[in-house]
């Protein structure tokens, strides 16, 4: 079974946004509510998956994370609004 790779949006608590990446999205989504994914979701629990994207490579993942990172807020509401991908 080959491993997929996604692209993730949270919605913390305080309504703020962010992004990341992943191989496996409820672990990772797990690990943000426990306190110990990244530093920015730390004080912003709880977290939830809002928008998801997915790839057969890291390379394609983490470029497209790079690019939803540069979005503006705006855009990335627009970009959750159209739906979960994958």
């Amino acid at each position: 079974m080959e491993t997929k790779h996604f692209i993730y949006i949270v919605r913390c608590r305080d309504g703020s946004l962010y992004t990341g990446y992943t191989n496996d999205i409820p672990a990772r989504v797990e690990k943000h509510n426990s306190g110990k994914g990244a530093k920015y979701t730390k004080t912003r629990r709880p977290v939830t998956l809002v928008y998801q994207e997915t790839y057969e490579t890291k390379s394609e993942a983490m470029k497209r994370e790079y690019q939803i990172k540069t979005l503006t807020r705006i855009q990335k509401l627009q970009l959750i609004e159209r739906g979960i991908h994958s």
